[in-house]
């Protein structure tokens, strides 16, 4: 008999959530010109729009940020979070931000030269947005596997090296700065690399004078699916796993808001001296001085700490990407079409298969999750068409091969019955499909448009 399992954690404080009424809802989405980002959160009832700053942290956590030291230069909360990243993912070098995205732009700023070629294991849209802004090329290297839906290769977040080679024959090395290495591939649904395909990769682009920085983000989970998942790991605790994942690249950029269970921050962690030297004459004009980025001293405290207790036992994973095997398992009981197998961070749901009726210019994925919210009041993400947005040269838009709505799980929030609650709302929604209809833009913006863009039902 399978024994039931669960969090390792109680719950201490509690925080009351909305019980909207379809009437309710059907305000909100309109207002919101049926783009979920632009939801008032007192109108969403479950909310799985991301898991980005929507942790749940800990007493010692909470502990932790009493000790914030705010000295403006040399806070002792810095050295604290210096160490925490050296001891937990190895690096030498910290330069802190106020999230992922300060990172990508201050590792990009530094490295890419206009016309250079960034090869990637799919796009993340901030990543190629600084990317661009930089003057780089991003070019997709990640295998094809990763584009299928109904796929169940296991390490979809692997880089073909065949792709790779032929982006540096063709435009030299001297022209890819680096490899933007993405762990657990949000894009592609939450899917893994493999330690063999990291270490090859490393491996070349060592032989080749190319830098790997690694996305790492969410380098617990893609650790996770390792130990699950590859030879030779299933012994292995996750924090060791970790530590192999980030000796394998000269840097990374890391959004703490995932990983590392805080609310807000991020740093770019490298190697070389020289690089987070430039790197932290940019920090002072962008961000802060190079002894807090864009945090304050109790920020660093919690993230110290977060750093530490995400890999302190295994236990903490293991739940949860527990919790989101579980609510996708429940769909793929019932026939709802899912990116397979199921990811680290959140169930994608397959919008071009649940709304086949819908061509992709009619923007399917943003009309299912209208639509899920409609029903209930849990509120997912487009990423697909939206997400990708135009191509800089046509005009047109991008047409990904995915075009999915992403239920994310934020961490030690939500318990298993909000996930039984997702699961019968998707459910209903997928068997009343065909009377979803399409949307068109009302408003546009120029760049990152699924953030702010407005449309209306056709």
């Amino acid at each position: 008999m399978t024994r039931s399992w669960a969090e390792p954690w109680k719950i201490k404080m509690v925080e009351p959530i909305t019980m909207t009424t379809r009437e309710d809802r059907e305000r909100a989405i309109q207002e919101a010109g049926f783009n979920t980002f632009l939801l008032k959160s007192q109108d969403v009832y479950i909310d799985l729009l991301t898991d980005s700053g929507t942790s749940a942290m800990s007493d010692r956590q909470w502990s932790a940020m009493m000790l914030g030291d705010e000295s403006y230069a040399g806070a002792t909360s810095f050295y604290k979070l210096v160490d925490a990243v050296h001891d937990v993912y190895g690096y030498e070098e910290l330069i802190p931000t106020h999230q992922g995205r300060g990172a990508e732009h201050l590792l990009s700023q530094i490295l890419i030269k206009p016309g250079d070629a960034i090869p990637g294991n799919m796009y993340f849209t901030t990543t190629r947005f600084h990317q661009e802004y930089a003057g780089g090329i991003f070019v997709d290297v990640i295998v094809d596997e990763a584009h299928d839906p109904v796929s169940e290769f296991p390490f979809k977040g692997n880089i073909d090296m065949d792709k790779l080679r032929a982006v540096v024959d063709e435009y030299g090395v001297d022209r890819v700065p680096y490899v933007s290495f993405e762990t657990n591939v949000n894009m592609a649904g939450g899917q893994p690399a493999s330690m063999a395909n990291i270490r090859e990769v490393y491996e070349y682009c060592r032989a080749n004078d190319i830098y790997v920085m690694l996305d790492a983000t969410r380098a617990l989970e893609n650790a996770y699916f390792i130990q699950q998942r590859e030879e030779g790991y299933a012994d292995r605790p996750i924090a060791e796993i970790v530590r192999e994942i980030a000796s394998y690249s000269d840097g990374a950029t890391v959004s703490s808001k995932k990983d590392n269970l805080v609310n807000i921050g991020g740093f770019l962690a490298l190697r070389d001296p020289e690089l987070a030297r430039q790197a932290r004459a940019l920090l002072v004009a962008f961000e802060g001085l190079h002894t807090y980025g864009g945090m304050s001293g109790r920020d660093m405290e919690a993230l110290a700490e977060g750093i530490r207790e995400m890999v302190a036992t295994d236990d903490h994973a293991r739940a949860r990407v527990g919790q989101v095997v579980y609510l996708g398992q429940k769909l793929m009981d019932a026939g709802v079409p899912v990116v397979r197998p199921i990811g680290g961070h959140g169930v994608f749901l397959n919008a071009r298969d649940i709304l086949e009726h819908l061509p992709q210019d009619h923007f399917p994925a943003q009309a299912l999750a209208a639509a899920i919210y409609r029903d209930s009041g849990v509120r997912g993400m487009e990423r697909g068409n939206v997400s990708a947005g135009r191509d800089p040269v046509t005009g047109e838009n991008r047409h990904p091969k995915l075009e999915l709505v992403r239920l994310t799980i934020p961490r030690r929030v939500y318990t298993q019955s909000h996930m039984d609650v997702t699961a019968e709302s998707v459910i209903r929604v997928y068997e009343n499909r065909h009377g979803i209809g399409g949307l068109r833009f009302t408003y546009e913006p120029d760049s990152l448009r699924f953030f702010q863009a407005r449309f209306e039902e056709i």
